[in-house]
């Protein structure tokens, strides 16, 4: 209950002042002739005023509402070190308990986590916001952080609050804590295959704001999961090393450091960089064994591709053609096969031979040098026709030792549309490609086969009937691909609607490259709105599990799921900001959640610095929690206007706001009653004049 004096004038005030003034004057003439009655007179107009105003006797039946008081718990990652989640729960409980005996004050507790797709770090403020949502600002008691002090949105100054409240701040920490941490200084975002690229990169060891000097830290570097450098580097000094990218599209390079003396954690001694590789040419040696319709598709492949640098040779006059033309009337030029398949033959990427038949051209010591070159890492194509099946044929050359296929010496015609095999669904240069997902297939028809045995590798296209069609196979560190029809040229040039022949045989070249997206055996995985996505790609028929390990040191299994023939994936959800590595055997794969290197781990030391200003500019103040949080401090309830942190307390604002029920109102001056004072009021102003 609330008791209360109000006035409502009946009429607006200046109605009031106006009627009121000649009264006034009237009444200071009396005063100044001395007459009897004026001080009756008096009483009357101020009788009169009074009514005017209608002072009233107000009663309100009020509930008191309570002040609100907001505790922001940082559970961010930087808080998960070492002793932090318990002393933070300690701390929490502590002052939950002290609140919960201050009467008036709401508690909201708010939790302030990472945000994996967020490069801003810790956002406790933005956590204090959502707790004061739907609360008025006037209502709002003070705000409690709970924190390593690691905060990235502090406010520049109190106004941008939003409340005139205070803030203080529990930290969560030691004073004196030790950490070493590897800093990016510049990095490369691209780089050119099997060229060098330089990273720099800087170690720092902080305690207390002091860089030691003379002490030297081992870093190792990795691409995709392979060491591939390491040093010793001194400590607070920009440092480089260098570094090939090994493949085409994303390479990801981590950069470790060793751990220091009283490391507070080992996530900030990792950085991770990814840099996309970029081929500069893909060198490419194609010799025709005779012109052939399909010679000019192989030609036009390769030359539409900027990124290919093609060498072709067509066989135009065998030694076996002799017609009795004068050599200096011949316009051909001459075969370089010693330049080409002695001195040059390893620069390279790709051979192929097309409808090549053994004919003298190339003694049988460049055969023995392919062979070589094959098995040291090279890739070889046969795009084989009918000279295959011939006592010409390739393979009864040294190239045998790395052919998957062997001739029969039969050749089969007539119409037939190739066929994906079981092997072939499950292998990358074959599985989903275009027109494949009928039976039969949507593309057009092929009539000739050359009929081989294939003793090794993958026969991942074949004929209705079961002859192969494509062989792939691997033959010491390089790869081999046998075509054993040459009538691949029928889909380029569009017959029966044509076939997908562009992207076979890009996907062909880039296997035999050995891009990583088109091995056989590859893992892979990717983080995407927090969630990290395992795929697995084999030619087995199942998959083990797959160990994931977090950026904390955790680890787990992840059981892969069948989405295709060949091809496993799952999910989890990511919960932590950094790298995770996923293994499978011999296979690694790497993947970043969040930023590469976050914010949240530049600096994992516990301060009082990125709260103190605030704090002081709203009143409030800084405490550090101590071990165990026992020097959490006390709790008091302050006015405005009074200190709202001490020693060891905190102080919440009570601003003392109410909810209104009801409202009695009762008149002083009723009309009647006015009307009678007033006329009681003159009349003994008339009887005191008339003596």
């Amino acid at each position: 209950m609330a008791w209360n004096i109000v006035f409502e004038p009946v009429i607006p005030v200046f109605l009031i002042l106006a009627l009121a003034v000649p009264g006034v004057v009237a009444l200071l003439y009396s005063a100044y002739r001395r007459a009897r009655g004026a001080p009756w007179r008096t009483l009357a107009l101020a009788i009169l005023v009074a009514a005017l105003f209608n002072p009233t006797i107000r009663n309100e039946t009020r509930e008191a509402v309570p002040d609100v008081a907001a505790i922001v718990v940082d559970r961010s990652q930087s808080q998960n070190i070492g002793a932090r989640p318990a002393e933070t729960s300690e701390a929490l409980a502590r002052i939950e308990e002290r609140l919960a005996n201050e009467d008036g004050i709401e508690t909201r507790i708010v939790t302030a986590q990472n945000n994996p797709d967020d490069e801003n770090g810790t956002a406790l403020f933005a956590a204090l916001e959502e707790a004061f949502a739907d609360v008025p600002r006037e209502r709002i008691a003070g705000a409690i952080f709970i924190t390593d002090g690691q905060a990235h949105d502090v406010p520049a100054n109190a106004a941008a609050l939003g409340f005139d409240a205070p803030v203080h701040g529990v930290v969560i920490g030691r004073k004196d804590e030790k950490d070493r941490r590897l800093r990016i200084v510049e990095a490369p975002r691209f780089g050119i295959v099997g060229e060098p690229v330089e990273l720099s990169f800087r170690v720092d060891e902080t305690s207390a704001g002091d860089q030691p000097t003379g002490e030297t830290a081992a870093v190792i570097v990795k691409v995709d999961g392979v060491e591939t450098a390491s040093a010793n580097i001194a400590l607070g000094e920009p440092a480089s090393l260098t570094l090939a990218l090994t493949h085409g599209g994303p390479n990801v390079i981590e950069i470790d450091v060793e751990e220091g003396p009283d490391e507070l954690t080992m996530l900030n001694n990792r950085a991770v960089v990814v840099a996309n590789g970029i081929r500069d040419r893909l060198r490419v040696l194609l010799v025709s064994g005779e012109p052939h319709p399909g010679e000019r598709t192989w030609r036009n492949l390769l030359k539409s591709d900027p990124s290919v640098d093609l060498v072709h040779f067509t066989i135009l006059r065998p030694p076996e053609k002799q017609d009795g033309t004068p050599i200096g009337e011949l316009s051909l030029i001459a075969f370089p096969t010693r330049e080409l398949f002695d001195e040059k033959l390893d620069q390279f990427d790709l051979i192929i031979f097309d409808r090549y038949k053994r004919r003298g051209v190339l003694p049988l010591a460049y055969f023995l040098n392919i062979v070589d070159y094959v098995e040291n890492g090279g890739a070889f194509l046969a795009a084989t026709g009918p000279a295959f099946a011939s006592p010409y044929s390739i393979y009864r050359t040294p190239l045998a030792a790395i052919l998957p296929a062997q001739p029969t010496g039969e050749i089969a015609t007539g119409s037939y549309k190739p066929e994906i095999t079981e092997t072939g669904k499950r292998h990358p240069v074959t599985a989903d490609l275009p027109g494949s997902e009928t039976s039969p297939p949507a593309w057009g028809r092929w009539f000739r086969t050359i009929d081989v045995t294939a003793d090794q590798g993958d026969v991942v296209m074949d004929t209705p009937d079961g002859k192969p069609l494509m062989v792939l196979s691997h033959a010491g560190e390089g790869r081999v691909a046998q075509l054993l029809s040459d009538q691949i040229w029928l889909w380029s040039r569009g017959y029966e609607g044509g076939g997908p022949q562009a992207e076979l045989l890009r996907r062909l070249a880039h296997w035999l490259m050995k891009e990583p997206d088109l091995e056989e055996e590859n893992l892979s995985a990717s983080v995407q709105s927090g969630m990290l996505t395992v795929r697995r790609r084999t030619m087995a028929n199942e998959t083990p599990p797959a160990t994931i390990a977090a950026p904390s040191g955790a680890t787990r299994e992840l059981a892969l799921e069948q989405t295709a023939p060949g091809r496993f994936e799952a999910s989890i959800e990511t919960k932590e900001l950094g790298l995770y590595r996923i293994s499978q055997g011999e296979l690694t794969a790497v993947a970043a959640s969040g930023p590469l290197n976050p914010r949240e781990f530049a600096d994992v030391r516990a301060t009082a610095k990125a709260l103190q200003p605030i704090a002081d500019a709203s009143g409030g103040g800084i405490w550090w929690a101590g071990e165990n949080a026992e020097d959490t401090p006390g709790i008091r309830s302050v006015r405005a206007g009074q200190d709202a942190a001490g020693a060891n307390w905190m102080g919440l604002r009570r601003n003392e706001q109410y909810l209104v029920h009801a409202v009695h109102q009762v008149p002083l001056l009723t009309g009647p009653l006015a009307l009678l004072l007033i006329l009681g009021a003159l009349a003994l102003a008339w009887w005191r004049e008339g003596r």
